[in-house]
């Protein structure tokens, strides 16, 4: 699959507008770790593989279990997922889904026993932005990067 365009260089205002949003998303003092999941996750949803693989290895990068990360897509089966992590992914997945969900109270309620309102707020902004950026990805179908498979040891 080649990339249709590059939306970076065609629109350069407006997609430094989408980068410095990211980067204040990325400094609104939520933890790193839960960040990457969530962006993860997203991507996982939205079937952006650029996006999938440019946080997978950030998120391995800064320390993140690779155990985690090989689990993340069944996250609710696996008890290696603390209360705040299950409720961020839960956020996550109903507002990426939200044509889908409606975004349930429940859901609201779940993030709310764990997170202050300017958390979920700032949840909500991270899971938009990646949302935002997964649209853009898989529009122009950027490409990841293809290294080498490695045989297992």
């Amino acid at each position: 699959m080649e990339a249709r365009m590059n939306i970076a260089e065609l629109t350069p205002e407006l997609y430094q507008a989408v980068a410095l949003l990211d980067a204040a998303v990325n400094k609104s003092g939520l933890d790193k770790s839960l960040l990457h999941l969530v962006k993860i996750r997203a991507s996982q949803i939205n079937g952006c593989a650029y996006c999938v693989d440019r946080h997978v290895d950030e998120a391995l990068s800064e320390g993140l279990a690779p155990q985690k990360l090989h689990l993340l897509a069944t996250w609710r089966e696996s008890p290696l997922f603390s209360e705040a992590e299950r409720a961020a992914l839960g956020w996550t997945e109903n507002v990426t889904r939200i044509a889908d969900s409606g975004i349930p109270d429940g859901a609201f309620d779940a993030a709310g026993a764990v997170f202050s309102d300017t958390q979920i707020a700032q949840l909500t902004m991270a899971i938009s932005t990646i949302n935002l950026l997964n649209r853009l990805a898989v529009a122009s179908r950027m490409q990841h990067s293809v290294r080498p498979l490695q045989a297992a040891g």
